[in-house]
């Protein structure tokens, strides 16, 4: 979608270098999905050096010299801090963001010991897998993915990291709570691809898309004649001619797959209203497809 709207529809434009920037949008994502991940581990060792400091004031309290370790001890920031993989893939990037902008790992761990959260995970001195799983969770969710400060630095950082962050924040997501004791080899670092073919898809898909946009610019045009051009974002735009695409192009992805893909990411990038209006012009190209015996589906129930 990104390289679809940084090309501003033309069809004229050079494939190749479009494709190109294709995947260096996803080498990015995934740069980003590092640094997100990594940022657990850094908060992490904050939290080691915290304590440390704590039971070494010289006034220190008989609390402070036997701290909570809880947080410290937390088995699935250890689990993550302790995975070779993923330690070896950080140290194969061009740079740590964390090393030269630590300060940021100081407002998320500050903004994480005020917080509610913590303070309820912290009220016990034990805990299960299940317990830091659910704390590390709700952790991320509510303190380090919505983080303005941070927000605004990713932002700063790279131009496109601001619209990857959600699908980012997402995929990290999923993998902590699938997150188990036994979690081991690859599990913190899935590849950007599954297969060659995924790969392929993704670069048929953006080629077809930008070879095909004035053809399915012109369905969607009559299918929206009581409505004013402007009103329709590019983005929208963008986002029907790609479920248009493989309508036509892709014989093997369910009509109702490529519909509510495309319904989701609208939710995520678009206007509130969006996902409606799509829908609703969808189903229409879909149903006139139906109707003329256009709709080029193969296989069993991929209407």
């Amino acid at each position: 979608m990104q390289t679809l709207y940084a090309s501003r529809g033309s069809e004229s434009d050079d494939i190749k270098i479009s494709e190109r920037f294709l995947l260096q949008s996803l080498d990015s994502m995934y740069d980003l999905f590092i640094a997100q991940l990594s940022l657990l581990i850094e908060v992490h060792k904050k939290s080691k050096d915290f304590l440390d400091k704590t039971q070494k004031k010289l006034l220190a309290t008989k609390e402070e010299k036997n701290p909570n370790s809880k947080f410290v001890n937390n088995e699935v920031l250890t689990l993550l801090s302790s995975d070779e993989v993923f330690l070896e893939l950080i140290g194969g990037q061009k740079e740590n963001p964390w090393y030269l902008d630590f300060e940021y790992i100081d407002v998320i761990f500050k903004s994480i010991l005020k917080s509610d959260i913590y303070k309820d995970y912290m009220s016990t001195n034990t805990s299960t897998f299940k317990d830091d799983k659910i704390f590390i969770i709700d952790l991320f969710t509510e303190i380090i993915a919505p983080n303005d400060k941070l927000y605004d630095y990713f932002e700063d950082k790279r131009i496109t990291w601001l619209d990857d962050l959600p699908v980012v924040n997402t995929a990290i997501l999923k993998i902590l709570k699938k997150v188990k004791v036994s979690s081991e080899g690859k599990f913190f670092t899935p590849k950007l691809f599954k297969d060659t073919e995924d790969k392929e898809f993704g670069v048929n898909l953006l080629k077809k898309t930008i070879l095909n946009q004035a053809k399915f610019s012109e369905e969607i045009g009559a299918k929206t004649k009581n409505w004013d051009a402007e009103r329709i974002t590019q983005i929208d735009a963008i986002l029907m001619q790609m479920a248009i695409c493989e309508f036509q192009k892709f014989p093997s992805i369910p009509v109702k797959v490529t519909i509510n893909e495309y319904l989701e990411i609208a939710k995520e990038y678009s206007t509130p209203k969006s996902s409606n209006f799509i829908n609703g012009i969808l189903d229409k190209i879909v149903k006139g497809y139906t109707e003329e015996g256009n709709l080029n589906k193969i296989g069993r129930g991929l209407m």
